[in-house]
């Protein structure tokens, strides 16, 4: 019979928090409630509510907000960094907000609607809750998602503590290898913004029976979505769960957890050897065969049952085997190559995909335009550093140096001409160093560069 946790270490704490350097309170609690839902997988908590408005929990939940940058202001115009700017402003905001949820005052305000570019001309929407909103979903989130992580499956990586989008890469790499080289890539119509509320509440309500968390939820997938340009009040949503609210990923994983347990019923035995991994809402199936039982299910499953409609023009079976057939999933193109010493093995070969290399680039001609010319070079580079190291740390996986070789020569290309109009004069170098070797000394990240040897390799 396992001991309970609270006969272990105080510094003992949930495997998947390490490095998070949560309080030792908050991390305590999170690994109470996961050795208990982990031990009995249908116990149902009753009171969680007390847990959320703890004021050390808020002011976590506020901490990690912060960190993040450009945080929009929601309806009410009120920044994080209003907030955090004054030890004063920011116990006040902590001490009120806790005496409202403690007093059950508390009460979501509506959500802003933003949008920002999706590619091909097109436009993804997000929904902006206020500070407010954000931080007590923050708290609430910090406190189930222990609870809901004993029950998570290993294929699902979306969203999750110690899991990435390069773990499911790397899982369907591994597949491919196996043998497994066909592929159900699978695309859902605006996933984010047709979850049933009836149905996800219900998900919840199979682990969570503390009625004040469940109305806080309530009340975040019904507040009204206000648009930029709207007048006047707008009503209940009544579908979704805005992309851009804090708890909203954990939600998502919640109501998705359960097509993952079907999926596993039905096909994750030796007879299909089907493999399902799945990143939020991106998913594929691969399989040494794909055949219409399993395409027929997941629609069926995922149309009539969980109320998600399929985009069928950009749902299709994949097989790898065939000539030039690719595979895009996360960013990455996924094909099967012959092996180098000419076996009959295929294997995979992982690249960045031509789509994210156009989006990066894209990204850098708004960097390094000239609207930007009054930008000083040495501040230039230190914001083409910053994106590029973020795009190199994500496309660390696989054959990339052919994408890593065009970007260099792109962001030197772009540089060169930005020097020719920056502050309308020609951008001068030190005396005897060439313009692309005074990059290199203003210390311009190159993405292909060679790896060196220690002098002493070889001794």
């Amino acid at each position: 019979m396992d001991k309970d946790p609270t006969t272990k270490k105080e510094e003992e704490i949930l495997d998947i928090d390490r490095g998070f350097n949560f309080p030792k309170k908050l991390a305590r609690l999170r690994y109470r409630l996961y050795w208990k839902a982990k031990k009995e997988g249908r116990f149902r908590f009753y009171t969680l509510f007390d847990r959320i408005y703890r004021k050390e929990v808020l002011d976590y939940a506020l901490t990690r907000l912060s960190r993040k940058r450009d945080s929009a202001a929601g309806i009410d115009g009120v920044r994080i960094y209003d907030i955090v700017s004054s030890e004063e402003g920011r116990k006040k905001f902590i001490d009120d907000l806790h005496e409202e949820l403690r007093s059950k005052r508390y009460k979501a305000s509506p959500i802003l609607r933003r949008y920002i570019p999706k590619g091909a001309g097109k436009l993804r929407p997000l929904g902006i809750p206020t500070v407010k909103d954000r931080v007590v979903q923050a708290a609430t989130a910090l406190v189930i998602s222990a609870i809901f992580e004993a029950d998570f499956k290993d294929l699902s990586y979306g969203y999750r503590p110690k899991k990435s989008a390069n773990d499911a890469v790397n899982e369907i790499r591994k597949q491919i290898n196996s043998g497994k080289t066909e592929v159900y890539d699978a695309d859902l119509k605006g996933f984010f913004d047709n979850i049933p509320h009836d149905k996800l509440l219900k998900a919840v309500k199979f682990r969570i029976s503390d009625k004040s968390v469940i109305k806080l939820i309530k009340q975040w997938l019904e507040a009204p979505i206000i648009e930029p340009d709207q007048k006047g009040a707008a009503g209940k949503n009544r579908k979704g769960t805005p992309q851009g609210g804090v708890i909203s990923p954990l939600l998502a994983n919640i109501y998705m957890h359960w097509f993952d347990h079907q999926f596993l019923e039905r096909f994750g035995n030796e007879h299909w050897r089907a493999k399902l991994i799945r990143y939020a809402d991106d998913f594929v199936i691969v399989a040494f065969k794909i055949t219409d039982k399993i395409t027929d299910w997941v629609e069926k499953e995922l149309e009539n049952r969980f109320g998600l409609p399929i985009n069928r023009e950009k749902t299709s079976v994949v097989r790898l085997r065939a000539p030039n057939e690719t595979l895009s999933f996360l960013g990455y193109t996924m094909r099967c190559v012959d092996d180098r010493y000419g076996r009959v093995r295929k294997f995979a070969l992982v690249t960045p995909s031509k789509k994210s290399e156009m989006k990066l680039k894209e990204n850098l001609r708004d960097l390094i335009s000239h609207r930007r010319c009054y930008v000083p070079m040495t501040q230039l580079v230190q914001e083409v550093n910053r994106t590029l190291r973020g795009w190199a740390n994500y496309f660390r996986l696989g054959y990339k140096r052919k994408s890593f070789r065009r970007i260099d020569k792109f962001v030197n290309r772009r540089l060169y001409r930005h020097s020719k109009k920056l502050s309308h004069k020609h951008y001068r170098t030190p005396k005897g160093v060439n313009f692309f070797e005074h990059l290199k000394q203003l210390g311009l990240v190159r993405l292909n560069a060679p790896v060196t040897r220690p002098s002493n390799a070889l001794q």
